[in-house]
């Protein structure tokens, strides 16, 4: 049954999904449905991009950062940030099965190709994703988890919103071309950032090259984690639609940038401009460590694609489905932000044995501004959201708690229902991770 292996979470969002379906405040995603602001412009190039650094978040380079763009296999990360929530809550453990629905054996390459009645470790079904980008895997964890991957994908979105992604929407688990499914290159760069900020543990999947399934050994298509020194993740994608696709990350002399490029016209093409973006960026921040006032835009030679993008191999991308029709509009509007409820609650079961820090003050609502593999970073966390927010948490006692998965969640705790909410509106508004805690 849905109900019981959706979390406290989920079944409240599912709750404020219902809400706004039916107040209008999220468009239905059925094949018919038009959303005509969030639809590419048709004259505009595919190409966009965008270089953050990892630890402040700061925008070194951004090029049509805003504007919508089809994020084909990149999705998949959204996927596996939920995934990684719930092994990280407890809800899920790396040796669970997933089933392969007949929904999800039915889809377009890539994939593993399992049958129906078939299954999978949840381990197994990560490095699939990470590795293969497995698009049948990608739905079947998202069916396991949410129900259906309609109603996964509806998460998606929730989630999205809460991490800051204003401007994305989310109507596959897999990436698989739907003109509904649209995002930014500035958004694909906070959720590679709020994995690997929330999710440490898990974040070495995305370096993976390649692993042994059933007697069988499965290369990787992100080739710049042999090419590139210090390179190690994120996510690939491709369709025609959208071009090529990359989420990446990389570490030089202990700091961490994070790029994201979008509508590249062939792979050498992305990863080229992937490293060029990577490698100028840390040039920049060497030399403004001596005192030197440069930019990315300034030291970078920019060539951006031209010509039809190259079809690759089955093996490369997500896969076209036949007949598909992608609508542009020359005009779009800017993205309306879609109404969350503030009433989404996260699940709170401990770990084993562990006890929070302090306990909760009469108020009984509390905000989490993110989880963390320690507690120390938890702890800097707290000091970081208090310094900046300030009248809003002011009267708030800080916490953390610890969580299955050996996490540690960074909590204001002790408000008022109005108090938590409005917090909560202020710190995601400033694109920081928040999240509103109902009583227990």
């Amino acid at each position: 049954m849905f109900a019981k292996f959706l979390s406290a979470r989920f079944a409240l969002a599912a709750v404020g999904l219902a809400g706004a379906l039916m107040f209008g405040l999220i468009a239905p995603t059925t094949a018919s449905a038009q959303i005509p602001y969030l639809q590419m412009n048709s004259a505009e190039p595919k190409y966009a991009a965008i270089v953050i650094d990892a630890n402040s978040g700061e925008m070194l380079y951004d090029k049509r950062a805003d504007s919508p763009r089809y994020p084909a296999s990149v999705t998949k990360v959204m996927t596996l940030y939920l995934t990684f929530e719930a092994l990280s809550e407890g809800r899920l453990k790396l040796t669970d099965r997933v089933p392969i629905t007949p929904h999800a054996a039915a889809q377009t390459p890539t994939k593993l190709g399992l049958p129906a009645g078939d299954s999978v470790s949840v381990d197994e079904a990560i490095r699939a994703m990470t590795v293969k980008s497995a698009n049948d895997i990608a739905v079947a964890m998202a069916e396991k988890l949410g129900g259906s991957e309609s109603r996964f994908a509806a998460l998606m979105t929730l989630r999205g919103q809460e991490l800051g992604m204003r401007n994305s929407r989310f109507v596959n688990a897999s990436g698989l071309p739907d003109s509904r499914q649209i995002s930014t290159a500035r958004d694909l760069a906070i959720l590679s950032r709020a994995t690997m900020r929330d999710f440490p543990q898990y974040y070495s999947y995305f370096s993976i090259k390649g692993f042994e399934f059933r007697g069988r050994y499965i290369a990787g298509h992100n080739r710049l984690l042999t090419n590139m020194p210090g390179f190690d993740g994120l996510k690939t994608g491709y369709t025609n639609a959208s071009g090529y696709n990359l989420a990446g990350s990389a570490v030089r002399d202990g700091r961490r940038l994070i790029a994201v490029v979008l509508g590249g016209s062939s792979t050498a093409w992305r990863d080229n401009n992937m490293e060029d973006l990577l490698t100028t960026g840390f040039d920049v921040l060497k030399r403004r460590s001596h005192g030197e006032r440069t930019s990315i835009a300034a030291n970078l030679y920019e060539d951006e694609p031209t010509g039809p993008i190259m079809r690759p191999s089955t093996e490369e991308g997500d896969g076209d489905q036949a007949g598909l029709k992608i609508v542009l509009t020359d005009n779009p509007k800017p993205p309306a932000a879609i109404k969350v409820s503030p009433t989404l609650k996260a699940a709170q079961a401990p770990a084993k044995g562990a006890k929070p820090t302090s306990k909760k003050a009469k108020g009984g609502w509390a905000v989490q501004v993110g989880a963390f593999k320690s507690k120390s970073l938890a702890n800097e966390q707290l000091m970081l959201v208090r310094s900046r927010f300030a009248k809003f948490v002011a009267d708030a006692e800080g916490a953390v708690e610890g969580a299955a998965g050996g996490t540690f969640r960074a909590q204001f705790q002790g408000l008022t229902a109005e108090a938590a909410r409005g917090a909560c509106q202020a710190i995601s508004a400033k694109r920081q991770p928040c999240m509103v805690l109902a009583p227990a």
